[in-house]
């Protein structure tokens, strides 16, 4: 038997659990109430209510603009939907690298006015007194190493990130130093396939992976691009399930021909 079939409400425990049997996490993101609820109901072990709602939902050419109250109000929104998986939120940019004070602040916000059960962190070493800080206050936090999207005017490239030996040997660390801090899983991005099942058996916490091949112990897509309702956006790693870009807008377009076509409403459909 799974672990995915017996658990009725995935913990953090539940996902050491799962690694250990050799189990694979499923995880997508989420923003909105009707989009969670579908996602929950499917089954997934983790959603990520991910910054990327700043690229998806508000059209930001970045991570870095949006802010934390707005994280706040899609967690609210994801939360009031779901019943089973593990609700992690993106710290955003701006909300925890100036000082660990404002770290836990931040996170407290978070898990107070949006319920959620973790929260997720970009960086290895230099977050340290971030992530120790938010852990005294008993709040799970997921690491991020890799390609770290709020770092992007830093590395000035989407690009695959730790192909260099010396940039590789420091991201493992950097993980090691993140199971050593307290960090319950860990997401590694756009990084070679060797390398991330390297970090994923150097390490007992889970690794979730995106870009970042099929040895880690799961994987993460955002949700708008494996439906297909982005189309922009094509890198490798990702899978489209269905392309929702096409579909929707023939369904719009028909709307659009029936309501000029005075063929909706028909009769059966007024009252």
């Amino acid at each position: 038997m799974s672990v995915h079939k017996e658990i009725k409400k995935v913990t953090t425990n539940v996902l050491q659990e799962m690694k250990r049997r050799g189990e694979k996490i499923a995880m997508l993101t989420a923003y909105d109430y009707t989009m969670a609820k579908i996602i929950d109901s499917a089954g997934i072990d983790v959603i990520l209510v991910g910054d990327s709602a700043s690229n998806v939902m508000a059209g930001h050419e970045t991570t870095l603009p949006i802010t934390l109250d707005q994280m706040i109000y899609h967690a609210g929104s994801v939360i009031r939907a779901i019943n089973r998986p593990l609700v992690v939120v993106d710290l955003p940019f701006g909300s925890y690298q100036a000082n660990s004070k404002e770290a836990l602040n931040s996170a407290i916000r978070i898990m107070k006015e949006s319920g959620a059960h973790a929260v997720k962190l970009e960086g290895g070493r230099e977050i340290k007194e971030s992530i120790e800080r938010i852990l005294t206050a008993g709040i799970p936090v997921m690491g991020h190493l890799g390609l770290t999207p709020q770092s992007i005017y830093k590395f000035g490239t989407y690009n695959v990130r730790a192909k260099e030996e010396e940039e590789a040997d420091r991201l493992l660390e950097d993980a090691k130093l993140l199971e050593q801090y307290g960090c319950f899983a860990l997401v590694v991005e756009k990084i070679p396939a060797v390398l991330a099942t390297t970090v994923s058996q150097s390490i007992s916490i889970p690794v979730i992976g995106i870009g970042a091949g099929a040895g880690t112990d799961g994987q993460v897509l955002v949700t708008h691009d494996m439906l297909g309702m982005t189309h922009e956006f094509s890198p490798r790693f990702l899978r489209r399930y269905l392309n929702l870009y096409e579909s929707m807008g023939n369904a719009f377009k028909q709307y659009i021909t029936d309501v000029k076509s005075k063929d909706f409403p028909s009769d059966k459909e007024q009252y």
